[in-house]
C-alpha cells in the first residue's frame, strides 16, 4: 500500500494520544529521523515519548514541548563500529546478546509495565525488535518506521561469526512478526519479518536558515568551494592535512575530536545543526547512512562517499543516491591519503535531480495517528507473516512475493541485483542463439584459442566489443549505466591485445570438507564459470583512472607500472566494483612482500577485499615462481559462478585470473600446478582456510565428468565418467556459505586436534604406557599391529585411518569437545599451517574428526559404485551415501536449515507412495553451513520434474526460488585461452 507523497497535514481526530516511540542506538541517522515525525505528533497535539539512548539535544534543539518525555534506556545496540568506517561483526552479534537477548526477560517484564503505566495507545520502533514484542504483551499495537531491519543485516554477521549465532536473527525476526504493519522509508532494504508495507517519502528535517545566511555567519564567501566532512567522527589515527583541499576549498569537520586543523578545515560544534550546513556547501565528504542520504538528495548537495565495512543496508542508499546523480565513490585508501582533489572537483560537477517528496515525517505521523485511534491502514489481503527460519538467514536473497510491492523503483531493483538476488554477472546469459554464435568475428581477431562454441564465452567477447560504446553522456537517470562498465570502458587499448581465461565452479558431488584431511573426491566442474581478460601495456601508454592518475602525480615518479581491476557484479556483500594499486607496493625493499603482509594489505579496506582474489596472483607468481612484471596490468574480472552457494566461485577467479595473466605474460604453468597456486592465494592472502579440490577440479577438470583426487597433497587419480542413466544437480538453498567463516574454520581446526589426540594416544600405546579402550595393551598385538600403531602414531593425513581402525582405538578415547586453551597446554600445536586455534574457543573434536575418516570410505565406495552394474540397488546405494554425509555435516556443526529442508524434499519425492521417484539421495556441499545441495538421481524427464517440483515446494515453504546448477564444461587447462584484438573496421563502424 502507498501514501500519497503530499498531504494536508495531521490533523487530529482524537485529541490526546499517547505514542510510545523506540530507537535504536545505531548512530544519530535513526535519532534525527525520529524527530521529524515526533515533531509533526506533538504539533497535533499527542504526547511522545521516546525511548532512546541518544543525547537530549538531538530532540530538544529541534522540540520544545512538555509533550515530549524522553527516556534514557538502550533496548538495541545496533552495529558496533570498530572506527568511523568498519562494523565490528562479532562484537556487534555479542554486544546484542548482552544487551537485549540474556536480560530479555526482565527487559519485557520492566517495558511491558511502563508501556502501561503511561498508557500507551501506539506503540512505534525504529527499529527496535523487543518494542515489537513488549507491545503485544501489553495488548497494544505497533508499527515500525525504517527503511532496513536488524534480521537482515545481522544476518551476513551470522555467516561470518558463526551459525551458532542464528538464535538471534531469528529472535529479532520473531519480535517483528508483532508489529501490525511498516511504514517503509526510500532506500529501503527488503525486510521478510513483516506483514504489510505502507510507502512514505523521504524523511528529512527542515532548514532553519538559508545558504547565504549561514555562510553569512561562517564568514565564507559565495566564491569559496565549502565540502562538508560529516563522518559521525573521524576514522581511528587519522590526521588532516592541509593538501587534502584544492586550492581555495574550505572543509567543516563534524564530530572532530581533534584539537588541533588546518587553517582550510573548520571544526562544528557537537550539536551542529548539519542540514542547514549541508545546505550552505557544495558537496559532502563521508559515510552513507539514512540520514545523510536523505538529506543530501532533498539538498541537491553532491555526495563523495567511502563505503562502510559489513553493512547491507549501504547498497540500496548508494544505489538510491547514484540514481538521483547525487553520488562520487572514494576508495578508502585516498581519504585516507587525502587524494581528494579528482573525487571533490568530479561531485560538483554532477547535478543532483531527485524531485520526490521530503514531507515523509508528517505523512507518517499521520499514518501514526490514524492507526493509534484503530483505523486499518493496510490491506487484510496479503497479511500474516511472510517468514521462516531459512528465509531469515539472508534475507535480501527473498524473491519479493508477487503483488505485494506495489511500485518497485528503479534504484532497489539496481540495489537487489547487485547484492546477488539475480545473475552476478550482466555478461552472463544462457543464450544458444545461432546468430550470437556465430557474430564474435565481427568484433575481434581470434590470434589463439578457440572459443569452443560456449555461449557464454561469447557473450563475454560481446561485452568486451560493447564497452566503448558506453558514454558519459548517455548516464541518466532513464538510461542508467551500469557503473562496473562504465569502469571497464577506460581499461583497455583497444589497439593492442587482449588475453581471455575461462574457469568454471564445481559441485561438490562427494569428498567435501574432507579434503584437508586427505580424503578422495570427487567433483564435477558445472557450466557456470569466471571469465578473466587481462592486457599488458607499457606505463607510459597505461590508461589510469583520475584518482590513480593522482596518486602517481603526487609522488612524482612519472609513470610506473600499475594494476587496475574491474569486477562485474562486485556488489555482493557491498564491495566496491574496481580496485587499482602500483605494482611497486608489491615489492619490500628487492623481495616480493610476504604473504602476511599481503594478506594485511588487501584486508585495510573490506570493501575492496575481494581484489585478493585476482591481485594476490600476481604476488603468488612473483613469489613462487619469480615473475617480475614490469608493465602495467589491466583486468576485467567477469564470473556467472555465484558467490555464496558453495560453488567454488572464488576458486573459478583464481583459476581463471591466473591463467590469463600466465597466458598474457608467456608463462608455462601445468593446470596441476595453477591449482597449488591458487590453492596459495586463498589460504595465505585472502585467509580462507580451504583445501585444494576446488582448484583443481576448476583447473583440471573435464566436462561431464568427475575429477577423482587424492588430496594428499593433490594427486589426481582420473576421471570418472558420469553413467548416462545418472545425473546430478545441484539446488541452491538460498543460504549464503562462506569457506571464510568460523564454522568451516573451527571444524578444519577441530579435525586437526583429533588428528594430533589419536597420534598421541598411539604414541603411547607404543611405549606401552597407556592401554587400548579395549584394555588391551601393546604387547598383546601381533607384529602387524605393532606396525599399523607405528604407523598411526605418525599419520599424516586423517584419512589414512580406515573406520574399523578408528572405531577400535581411538573413537571412545577423544573427547567430544575441546577448548582451545586446555589443547595448547597438552598438545602445542595441531599442525595446521592454514588455521589457529583461538584458546577461549571450545571446538568440537570427535564430530570433526570422524567424518573424513568415514568420508573417504564412502567417496571409494561411492566411485567404485559409479562402474557397477545398472540398477535400481546402484542408484538406492549411490542416495544412501549422500545422505549419510549430509548427516555427517550436520553433526560438525556445519548444517543449515535450508539444506536440511532440501534433503528432506529429495527424501520425499524419494519415498512417495504416489509418485514413482527418480532421485535417490541429497548431501550439502562445499564448507557447509549453507550453500547448495548436490542430488543424485535417474537422467530421465522424470527427475527434471521432480527437481523443478522440489524448487516450488521451497519457494513455498520460503518464498525463496532456489537456483539449479545443471550441466558441465572444462575446466581452465582444457580451455586454454584466447588471444584477441579488436578489428579496426568494427571499432570504426
Amino acid at each position: 500500500m502507498r501514501i500519497k507523497e503530499e498531504s494536508d497535514g495531521v490533523s487530529a481526530s482524537r485529541n490526546h494520544l499517547v505514542f510510545a516511540y523506540y530507537v535504536t542506538g545505531h548512530g544519530f541517522g535513526h535519532a534525527t529521523r525520529v524527530v521529524e515525525v515526533v515533531r509533526h505528533l506533538i504539533l497535533a497535539g499527542h504526547d511522545v515519548h521516546v525511548v532512546t539512548g541518544a543525547p537530549d539535544f538531538v530532540f530538544t534543539s529541534e522540540i520544545q514541548s512538555p509533550r515530549l518525555f524522553i527516556r534514557k534506556v538502550l533496548l538495541d545496540c545496533g552495529a558496533v563500529q570498530a572506527d568511523a568506517l568498519t562494523v565490528d561483526r562479532l562484537a556487534s552479534l555479542e554486544k546484542y546478546s548482552v544487551t537485549a537477548v540474556m536480560p530479555r526477560a526482565s527487559i519485557l517484564e520492566t517495558e511491558v509495565a511502563w508501556l502501561n503505566s503511561i498508557k500507551a495507545d501506539l506503540v512505534v520502533s525504529d527499529v527496535v525488535p523487543v518494542a515489537c514484542r513488549a507491545a503485544a504483551d501489553a495488548g497494544i499495537r505497533s508499527v515500525c518506521v525504517t527503511n532496513f531491519s536488524w534480521d537482515f543485516i545481522y544476518a551476513e554477521y551470522v555467516m561470518a561469526a558463526g551459525n551458532h549465532h542464528r538464535s538471534i536473527v531469528w529472535e529479532i525476526a520473531e519480535d517483528y512478526s508483532h508489529c501490525e504493519f511498516l511504514i517503509r522509508l526510500p532506500g529501503y532494504c527488503p525486510m521478510p519479518a513483516f506483514r504489510d508495507v505502507i510507502d512514505v517519502p523521504l524523511v528529512v528535517r527542515r532548514l532553519h536558515r538559508s545558504r547565504k545566511e549561514v555562510r553569512k555567519e561562517l564568514g565564507i564567501g559565495e566564491d569559496v568551494k565549502l565540502v562538508i566532512l560529516n563522518f559521525g567522527g573521524q576514522p581511528a589515527g587519522w590526521k588532516l592535512k592541509e593538501e587534502y583541499l584544492p586550492s581555495g576549498w574550505l572543509c567543516l569537520v563534524c564530530g572532530s575530536d581533534t584539537q588541533d586543523l588546518p587553517p582550510n578545515f573548520v571544526k562544528l560544534a557537537k550539536d551542529a545543526y548539519t542540514p542547514d550546513l549541508m545546505a550552505a556547501s557544495d558537496c559532502m565528504l563521508g559515510k552513507i547512512g539514512y540520514g545523510t542520504v536523505s538529506e543530501a538528495l532533498a539538498y541537491k548537495l553532491p555526495f563523495v562517499f567511502v563505503r562502510r565495512d559489513y553493512f547491507n543496508e549501504e547498497p540500496f542508499l548508494r544505489n538510491m543516491l547514484e540514481y538521483y546523480q547525487g553520488g562520487v565513490e572514494m576508495i578508502r585508501r585516498d581519504l585516507l591519503t587525502g587524494h581528494w582533489k579528482p573525487y571533490l572537483e568530479r561531485a560538483i560537477s554532477l547535478k543532483p535531480c531527485y524531485e520526490g517528496g521530503i514531507n515523509g515525517g508528517e505523512v507518517a505521523a499521520q499514518i501514526l495517528q490514524e492507526t493509534a485511534i484503530g483505523k486499518n491502514c493496510t490491506s487484510d489481503k496479503l497479511s500474516g507473516a511472510r517468514r521462516l527460519r531459512d528465509a531469515i538467514i539472508l534475507g535480501y536473497q527473498l524473491q519479493r512475493v508477487p503483488g505485494r510491492d506495489i511500485f518497485i523503483p528503479e534504484w532497489y531493483a539496481s540495489a537487489e541485483n547487485e547484492l546477488g538476488i539475480s545473475s552476478g554477472s550482466p555478461t552472463y546469459q544462457k543464450s544458444e542463439n545461432s546468430s550470437l554464435m556465430n557474430s564474435y568475428t565481427e568484433d575481434f581477431e581470434i590470434l589463439h584459442g578457440d572459443p569452443q562454441g560456449f555461449p557464454d564465452t561469447i557473450m563475454f567477447l560481446k561485452s568486451l566489443a560493447e564497452l566503448d560504446a558506453v558514454s558519459e553522456s548517455e548516464r541518466t537517470p532513464e538510461k542508467r549505466q551500469i557503473r562496473e562498465r562504465k569502469a571497464a570502458a577506460g581499461l583497455f587499448n583497444w589497439e593492442e591485445e587482449i588475453f581471455v581465461a575461462r574457469a568454471p565452479g564445481r559441485l561438490d558431488v562427494m569428498g567435501g570438507i574432507a579434503d584437508y584431511s586427505g580424503s578422495l573426491v570427487l567433483q564435477l566442474p558445472i557450466r557456470e564459470a569466471c571469465h578473466v581478460a587481462v592486457q599488458r601495456n607499457h606505463p607510459s601508454k597505461h590508461r589510469l583512472w583520475n584518482h590513480a592518475l593522482a596518486r602517481q602525480q603526487a609522488k612524482g615518479q612519472g609513470s610506473t607500472p600499475v594494476l587496475e581491476i574491474v569486477s562485474y557484479g562486485s556488489e555482493l556483500s557491498n564491495r566496491g566494483p574496481t580496485f587499482d594499486m602500483d605494482l611497486s607496493d608489491f615489492m619490500d625493499g628487492e623481495q616480493p612482500m610476504s604473504y602476511e603482509k599481503a594478506k594485511k594489505y588487501f584486508a585495510r579496506d573490506p570493501s575492496q577485499k575481494w581484489a585478493a582474489y585476482v591481485a594476490g596472483t600476481i604476488l603468488v607468481l612473483m613469489t613462487e615462481l619469480g615473475v617480475r612484471f614490469e608493465n602495467s596490468i589491466s583486468m576485467l574480472v567477469s564470473s556467472a559462478v555465484p558467490e555464496g552457494k558453495g560453488v567454488s566461485s572464488s576458486a573459478a577467479v583464481e583459476v581463471a585470473s591466473m591463467s590469463a595473466l600466465a597466458a598474457a605474460h608467456g608463462l608455462s604453468i601445468s593446470a596441476r600446478d595453477l591449482a597449488l597456486l591458487c590453492q596459495k592465494v586463498e589460504n595465505h592472502i585472502v585467509g580462507a582456510p580451504c583445501g585444494v579440490m576446488d582448484q583443481m577440479t576448476s583447473a583440471c577438470g573435464e566436462a561431464n565428468k568427475l575429477l577423482a583426487m587424492v588430496c594428499q597433497p593433490a594427486e589426481i587419480v582420473g576421471l570418472v565418467e558420469i553413467p548416462s542413466h545418472i545425473r546430478f544437480w545441484g539446488i541452491d538453498s538460498g543460504i549464503r556459505h562462506s569457506v571464510g567463516g568460523a564454522d568451516y574454520g573451527s571444524v578444519r581446526i577441530g579435525a586437526f586436534m583429533g588428528r594430533k589426540m589419536m597420534k598421541s594416544i598411539a604414541s603411547s600405546m607404543l611405549s606401552q604406557s597407556l592401554p587400548s579402550s579395549s584394555g588391551e595393551n601393546i604387547d598383546e598385538y601381533e607384529d602387524d599391529g605393532v606396525e599399523l600403531i607405528e604407523a598411526e602414531a605418525s599419520l599424516d593425513y586423517l584419512c589414512n585411518l580406515s573406520p574399523h581402525r578408528y572405531e577400535a582405538l581411538y573413537a571412545k578415547m577423544l573427547p567430544e569437545s575441546m577448548l582451545g586453551e586446555t589443547f595448547l597446554e597438552k598438545y602445542a600445536d595441531h599442525n595446521d599451517s592454514v588455521t589457529v586455534i583461538d584458546p577461549k574457543r571450545n571446538y568440537g573434536v570427535t564430530a570433526a574428526a570422524k567424518h573424513p575418516i568415514y568420508e573417504n570410505f564412502r567417496v571409494k565406495a561411492f566411485k567404485a559404485l559409479l562402474t557397477s552394474a545398472t540398477s535400481d540397488e546402484q542408484l538406492t546405494a549411490l542416495g544412501e551415501l549422500l545422505y549419510q554425509c549430509h548427516y555427517s555435516y550436520s553433526a560438525c556443526g556445519l548444517g543449515s536449515d535450508g539444506t536440511d529442508r532440501l534433503a528432506k524434499l529429495v527424501q520425499a519425492m524419494q519415498h512417495s507412495k504416489s509418485d514413482d521417484g527418480t532421485l535417490y539421495g541429497a548431501k550439502i556441499t562445499g564448507g557447509g553451513s549453507g550453500g547448495t545441495v548436490c542430488v543424485v538421481g535417474r537422467n530421465c524427464l522424470r527427475s527434471s520434474h521432480q527437481i523443478i517440483e522440489i524448487q516450488q515446494r521451497y519457494k513455498k515453504a520460503t518464498g525463496y526460488l532456489p537456483f539449479v546448477f545443471e550441466g558441465s564444461s572444462p575446466g581452465a587447462g582444457r580451455f586454454g585461452h584466447l588471444k584477441i584484438r579488436r578489428h579496426i573496421s568494427s571499432k570504426l563502424t
